[in-house]
This record gives C-alpha cells, structure tokens and sequence, in this order.
C-alpha cells in the first residue's frame, strides 16, 4: 500500500511539473514576449527585462519597442516612427523612451517636455545624432518633468541649449554647444536652471529635483550653468582629454 501511494504522489508531481513547464513564459513564442514587453516602461522595467538572457535582452531591445525619430521617414503607417522631435514628444506616453535616428539634423526649438522621457541619440557617438536650435528661439528644450538626455550632441546660436524648471532632468554623454555673443550680456549659459513657487512645489524640491551632468562636453556660450532660485551648483569634477573636455556636476537646492 506504501508502494502504492509513493507511486501516486510521485505521478502527480511528474503532471504538475510537466504542466508547469508547458505553461513557462519561455514556451512563448518571439511575437508573443515582445507583445508582453511593450507594455512594460522602458525604465526601469524593460531595462530589467533585457538583463534576463540574450532572447529577452534582444527581444526588450528591439526597435518596434521604442518611440523613433527619423526625418527620412517615407512610410508614415509604421507604427512608433515620427519625422520630428516634437511630433513625438506630443505622441509620447509617461515613460517613454525616444530613439533619435544618428544622420543628418534635428529641429528642436522651444519644444515644451512635460512628462517623464528618455531622449536618447541612436548613433555611437554623441556627434551622430545632432539637435539644432533655430535662431531667435530661447532654448532647444525645455523641461518642467524628470527627463534623461543621453548620447545626443544639442547645438544653439542664441539662447540656452536645455532650459530646466522642474523635475530632475539627467544628462550624460552629451554634447552641448552654444555661440558666444560678441556683447557678453546677451550670452546665454548652455544650460539654464530657474526656479520659482509657481513652478516647483516645496513636495518635489525634496524629491531629487535639479540637474545632474555627467560625461558631457561644454563649448561656447558665456557659461554653462546660470541658476535662480535656490538651486545651486555643486560637486563639479573636469576631466581633460586629448580634444576635449568633459563636465560632471550636479546642480540641486541648496
């Protein structure tokens, strides 16, 4: 009877267990992963998802994943590809990953980012994929949400490459040019960081508001950082290289 009874335990351990297999996620199929993938957010938990192992890893990163911008853009049915900066901010979703095509480029003047994204340039390079702000516009970008810029080279004529207001904005591996107006008193900083009551709740200046560069180059304008308010520089580090020289600094509240 003991016999007995050990056989029919271990047969309904042997069902479950090839039950449980038949059913594991792994079982399913690419479209299918990719299609659970996509409602996850791009940071952090599709980041997380790609660590997983090299299916989920190519699969979490493939581009029908990811909010796109190409200006060469013939075929405007394919779904998450915009011609234009803006036209994809507008269409984004808190949360939301932006891959700017490298190429050519981009026009972003005074355009308005009010939700949580992450602009990152889809070149090797940061001098790949080139934001240009037109003449006459005060900032290529202008961010009262947390934001990330990553891999992306931002260049101005007149005004300030990033105007922060709010929210923690992130840059790293950057490039931020700005020209340098012969009267120093119409130069703009590269980087602009107000602040004011109307804009900032006392909540989120507790929160990690402010801007945090790393690994980025600064060139032109009269200074790279102009703040206001309570929000102060702090902890910067320059490293010198070959031809170039990069920046790390946080700007918080004081």
């Amino acid at each position: 009877m003991e016999m007995e009874e050990e056989k029919r335990k271990w047969k309904r351990c042997s069902e479950q267990n090839s039950s449980a297999a038949h059913t594991h996620i792994n079982n399913l199929d690419d479209g299918c992963l990719m299609h659970i993938f996509s409602f996850l957010s791009p940071i952090p938990d599709r980041y997380n998802t790609a660590l997983v192992c090299q299916r989920w890893c190519f699969l979490a990163c493939h581009p029908r994943l990811w909010l796109r911008v190409d200006r060469y853009l013939k075929d405007l049915s394919e779904p998450g590809v915009f011609p234009s900066i803006e036209a994809v901010v507008s269409a984004a979703r808190p949360g939301d990953t932006i891959l700017i095509a490298a190429g050519g480029t981009h026009i972003a003047s005074n355009i308005l980012i009010k939700k949580p994204l992450c602009l990152i340039g889809g070149g090797e390079l940061p001098d790949d994929t080139t934001l240009t702000c037109s003449r006459g516009s005060d900032s290529a970008l202008e961010f009262v949400s947390t934001c990330k810029l990553a891999n992306l080279t931002v260049k101005v004529e007149l005004g300030c490459c990033l105007l922060h207001r709010s929210g923690k904005l992130i840059i790293d591996g950057c490039i931020l040019q700005c020209e340098s107006n012969p009267l120093d008193y119409l130069s703009y900083a590269i980087v602009c960081a107000a602040n004011g009551p109307e804009v900032i709740p006392p909540l989120v200046k507790a929160c990690g508001d402010g801007v945090f560069v790393s690994r980025t180059r600064i060139e032109g304008g009269a200074k790279a950082i102009s703040t206001s308010g309570t929000l102060a520089l702090q902890r910067v580090r320059v490293i010198y290289a070959r031809t170039s020289v990069f920046f790390w600094f946080d700007v918080e509240h004081r």
